[in-house]
């Protein structure tokens, strides 16, 4: 029963090895920030996610200013734009040093409830009216492109923990049963699962999506994403943990459960399920990009979260031409935050695999 136990444990100098490692500890803080930025979005953000002005269409990047004319330190400020036209017509953007905005913090803004709960007004950083502070550029409505970078995090994040915190508690339920009863039911629930993984994933992915109503409101179709990309990441974690319930059910513990008396559930769940955690966590991490970039793909193409909501893939999908690229190519920075995302969730996974050696369960039952 001790060697159970420490086979859900982490190898010695386990984590010790995962704080050495710069690379994941600094993935780790990146990810803290960002899902910190998400949950309060509403305050960090100057503005609201559908705050717009079109005379600052594609308005670019502005420079923060700590420097007058005279070249002296001062408050940070940013410029205001003059708005011009050229030979061929474009809009252009040249900064009209007659006006000047001070950098505030904890400036009055657009009204919002933090937390979903408190009502509120202020932001962290901002300008006074009429000035805008466009620090990544504004989008084609002229919106703050990194209020809605902030915003889309909230959705494109906690899609990717939601959608695998159900999908892995589906996945380990039928992994768990099959393994545990063997026979028919195994022979039944992998059928089922192998259903599943032979349908490529991003196509099931627009099946399910075209059986969800058109007239869905954003929230609702948010949460319709979060159950169809449950249901595709499910089946080949189910085919592993059973594998790995196969062999656990036949250990001394899981049979002196059952002279116990312990219905075959309880087993399941508190006895055997707990020594698949090493493998699971592994999993978990390395499957929340995938959910990540589905999402963002749906998005992409129009059929995710709809404007003027913000996910980091509806907001990429105003790079889909190559002229407003060449013209405002700020409008990819939330793709940047896409693979960034993605990348330190795979960097944490792959030092979580070292730490959580998967052969040290399997030694210590010989």
């Amino acid at each position: 029963m001790n060697k159970d136990k420490q086979s859900l444990a982490l190898q010695p100098g386990g984590l010790r090895s995962f704080r050495k490692n710069p690379w994941a500890a600094c993935c780790l803080i990146l990810l803290g920030v960002f899902y910190a930025g998400a949950l309060l979005a509403d305050l960090v953000s100057p503005y609201s996610y559908q705050n717009e002005d079109r005379n600052y269409s594609y308005c670019p990047p502005m420079t923060i200013h700590v420097l007058d004319e005279q070249g002296r330190l001062t408050r940070p400020f940013v410029y205001g734009v003059t708005i011009t036209f050229d030979e061929y017509h474009k809009r252009t953007y040249a900064i009209n040093p007659e006006e000047k905005y001070p950098l505030k913090f904890w400036v009055q803004g657009d009204s919002y409830q933090f937390l979903g709960l408190i009502p509120a007004s202020r932001h962290l950083f901002g300008v006074d009216a009429p000035g805008r502070l466009m620090l990544w550029g504004a989008d084609a409505r002229g919106r703050d492109l990194f209020s809605r970078i902030v915003y889309g995090g909230r959705v494109s994040l906690s899609i990717g923990l939601l959608g695998v915190a159900i999908s892995f508690s589906i996945g380990l339920l039928v992994g768990g049963i099959a393994g545990y009863y063997g026979g028919r039911i195994d022979d039944i629930l992998m059928r089922i699962c192998e259903m599943f993984m032979m349908i490529p994933g991003f196509y099931l992915l627009l099946a399910l999506r075209a059986m969800v109503p058109a007239d869905f409101n954003s929230v609702q179709v948010y949460f319709s994403i979060v159950v169809i990309l449950s249901f595709i990441g499910w089946a080949s974690l189910a085919r592993i943990i059973r594998g790995m319930c196969l062999s656990i059910r036949e250990r001394e513990f899981v049979l002196a459960a059952k002279v116990m008396g312990l219905s075959d559930f309880r087993i399941i769940v508190r006895h055997i399920l707990p020594h698949t955690l090493s493998y699971s966590i592994i999993a978990i991490m390395l499957s929340i990009p995938g959910y990540i970039l589905a999402e963002s793909a749906l998005s992409l193409i129009g059929l995710g979260i709809q404007d003027p909501y913000a996910s980091w893939g509806n907001l990429l999908s105003e790079a889909m031409g190559i002229i407003q690229i060449n013209f405002s190519p700020w409008i990819l920075l939330p793709g940047f935050f896409i693979f960034l995302a993605v990348m330190c969730f795979n960097v944490i996974g792959d030092t979580l695999r070292d730490c959580l050696d998967p052969h040290f369960r399997v030694d210590d039952t010989m």
